[in-house]
C-alpha cells in the first residue's frame, strides 16, 4: 500500500532548504529597550554533562509575536498558535533596492500592485515577508539600528495601508520581515506609536521579525515552517523559520 504521506515527505527532502534565522547570542543585535540575553554554564563536562540557563527577552533574535505581544484582553499567546498556521505557502516581497536608495522605505499599496503584476496575485492564506536585505546589517547593533545624529534611527518596513489591503483584500494570514519592527522607523516617528504592528497582531495572527537570507527565496512558490517552542503564557520566543523551495 502507497503512503502518500511518506512520499510527500520524500519529495520535500529532494528540495532545497534555506534557514530564514539568524543564530543570536549575548552580543547580537536587539530591541534597545531590552537587555542583552544572557548565557550562563550550569554544569561542564568535568560535572559529568553540559548544562545551561538562558535568560532572553522574548522577542529576540529571530522571533515570533503571538497577538498578546500588542493586543491587550483575550489574545492569543505563543502556545495557542495552531501547528498549521505555522506552515503555510511563502510570498517574498523584494524591495531591497529600495531599501538600499532609502533607509525609511515603507511598503505601499503600488509596491504590491506592481508586485502582483509581476508575479501574479496573492494568494488567500499566504505568509508575506517584506525583503529589505537589513539582515545583512548583523551582526552590527549600531549597523541594524542606523541612527543619524540625532539618535533616530532609520530602518524600512510596512505601511498600515498596506497591510491593510494584504489581510483585508488579499486575506493572507501573517507578514514577516527583516527588522526589529513592523512599521518603518519613519512611520513610528510620524505616528509615535508602532501602528503597523498593532493592526497586524490585531488581526489574530503572528508574524515573525529579523528573519534573514530571504534573497535566497523566489517570489512565490516555496513553503514557510516556523518552529517555536510551545511555551505557556509567551507574549513572543525566538523562532527556527525555515523555507522548502519548490
Amino acid at each position: 500500500m502507497v503512503n502518500s504521506l511518506i512520499e510527500a515527505f520524500n519529495v520535500l527532502k529532494q528540495k532545497k532548504w534555506i534557514d530564514l534565522t539568524h543564530a543570536f547570542g549575548p552580543d547580537s543585535p536587539h530591541f534597545s529597550a531590552f537587555n542583552a540575553a544572557e548565557f550562563e554554564t550550569l554544569f561542564d563536562h568535568d560535572d559529568g554533562f553540559f548544562a545551561q540557563a538562558f535568560t532572553v527577552p522574548g522577542q529576540y533574535g529571530t522571533h515570533i509575536d503571538a497577538p498578546i505581544h500588542f493586543v491587550p484582553g483575550d489574545q492569543r499567546y505563543v502556545h495557542e498558535l495552531e501547528l498549521q498556521e505555522l506552515v503555510l505557502p511563502l510570498i517574498v516581497i523584494d524591495q531591497s533596492a529600495a531599501a538600499a536608495r532609502n533607509p525609511d522605505f515603507t511598503l505601499s499599496i503600488d509596491d504590491i500592485r506592481a508586485f502582483e503584476q509581476e508575479h501574479g496575485e496573492i494568494e488567500p492564506g499566504s505568509f508575506v515577508a517584506l525583503r529589505t536585505d537589513w539582515s545583512k546589517r548583523w551582526p552590527e547593533q549600531d549597523a541594524f539600528e542606523n541612527k543619524d545624529d540625532a539618535g533616530n534611527s532609520h530602518m524600512p518596513g510596512w505601511s498600515v495601508e498596506a497591510l491593510q489591503f494584504l489581510f483585508e483584500q488579499r486575506h493572507i494570514k501573517a507578514i514577516g520581515h527583516e527588522t526589529f519592527d513592523t512599521d518603518s522607523a519613519a512611520d513610528f516617528r510620524k505616528n509615535g506609536a508602532l501602528v503597523a504592528e498593532y493592526y497586524v497582531l490585531n488581526q489574530d495572527t503572528f508574524q515573525v521579525e529579523v528573519m534573514t537570507n530571504l534573497d535566497q527565496v523566489p517570489a512565490k512558490g516555496a513553503v514557510i515552517f516556523n518552529i517555536v517552542p510551545k511555551t505557556k503564557g509567551a507574549s513572543g520566543f525566538p523562532v527556527r523559520s525555515f523555507a522548502i523551495l519548490p
